[in-house]
């Protein structure tokens, strides 16, 4: 949940309540992530892992991206704001790996791609788990081929970005049951079921389907804990559906539909990170006026079930009904 839901005493809260904890390293300058492992390991002897992003430089219809800046320049400014520079970067990657090598967290999760054999290698060198993210049986064989020690498996109700390899219409948009069985058809790694998960029945559903653990955003985004924003959090509490949209960043993400994405998504070219560091000025400025309807209101199929509760309490609860169910003590 990188961007702002995840916090240092998020992270935190989970590791202390008995979860595997992860610090959202995308966005941030390797500083600003040493600073947030940091901060989490003081608050927390629990496991805390670091997610990176593995941004690979595509081809960008240059045309496209020009012509969706002269489209978004009107809103900007009626939010006092102007639109940055739509550039790319890797998201200081190799700076992240560095710091990654010093800091040792016990695992490494990767998403938007697969890391090199290197990389792994070198990695678990260190004592440090790889997982990388997947959302394909094909992208699953290849994580497994590079040596990766689990595999977090997205099915498409996931709120955020589409973890995929490539960001092309159509890939990656596997429900997260089809996904997880078609994986352990392919490979014995264990895996990570994310999305759409957001009470103790889905946690159930997805440890029987194959998963080993289940890995949950959305649902802890109303936690006094997290960092959404207020207006954010009250899109979470009403009623409304969720699309896919590169209007926001240019790589395909799930969010409640607002103005912004219906009367922009259709223009929004493939191109991350450059359409995300476009607009990210306009939705500051938006979200700083409290205006739900210009931000990215990232969010999974299910987040009508997050709740307002402590995240250690909403842990606790899944884990014991969750036990439960699988052990027929308790109808789903």
């Amino acid at each position: 949940m990188a961007g702002g839901p995840s916090t240092p005493a998020l992270a935190a809260a989970v590791a202390n309540a008995g979860g595997i904890a992860f610090v959202a390293g995308g966005y941030l300058k390797a500083e600003q992530l040493r600073a947030a492992v940091q901060d989490t390991r003081a608050l927390t002897d629990g496991i805390v892992g670091v997610n990176l992003f593995l941004v690979a430089a595509g081809e960008t219809d240059q045309g496209a991206l020009e012509r969706y800046a002269d489209e978004l320049a009107p809103i900007a400014a009626r939010y006092g704001a102007r639109l940055g520079a739509p550039d790319y970067d890797d998201d200081a990657l190799e700076a992240k790996l560095e710091l990654v090598h010093e800091l040792r967290p016990p695992i490494v999760s990767f998403t938007f791609g697969c890391p090199a054999p290197a990389v792994v290698r070198s990695l678990q060198a260190d004592g440090i788990a790889v997982w990388v993210t997947v959302t394909e049986p094909d992208e699953a064989v290849l994580a497994a081929g590079v040596g990766a020690d689990a595999l977090i498996c997205q099915g498409s109700e996931a709120g955020g970005h589409r973890g995929t390899f490539l960001d092309v219409d159509g890939r990656g948009e596997l429900g997260l049951l089809s996904l997880l069985r078609l994986t352990r058809a392919l490979t014995d790694l264990p895996l990570v079921a994310s999305g759409g998960i957001a009470d103790a029945p889905g946690v159930a559903a997805a440890l029987a389907a194959g998963a080993a653990a289940v890995q949950i955003g959305t649902a802890f985004m109303l936690c006094p804990e997290a960092g959404t924003s207020a207006p954010h959090r009250e899109a979470l509490k009403r009623p409304g559906i969720t699309a896919l949209t590169r209007a926001f960043s240019g790589r395909r993400a799930r969010g409640i539909v607002n103005d912004f994405m219906r009367e922009h998504d259709a223009h929004a070219p493939s191109a991350y990170p450059q359409v995300h560091h476009l607009t990210a000025p306009l939705r500051a400025a938006a979200r700083a006026a409290g205006d739900s309807e210009a931000i990215n209101l990232w969010a999974g199929q299910a987040y009508g079930l997050a709740q307002e509760r402590p995240a250690a309490e909403l842990l606790a609860t899944w884990g014991e009904e969750a036990r439960a169910i699988l052990t027929g003590q308790r109808p789903a």
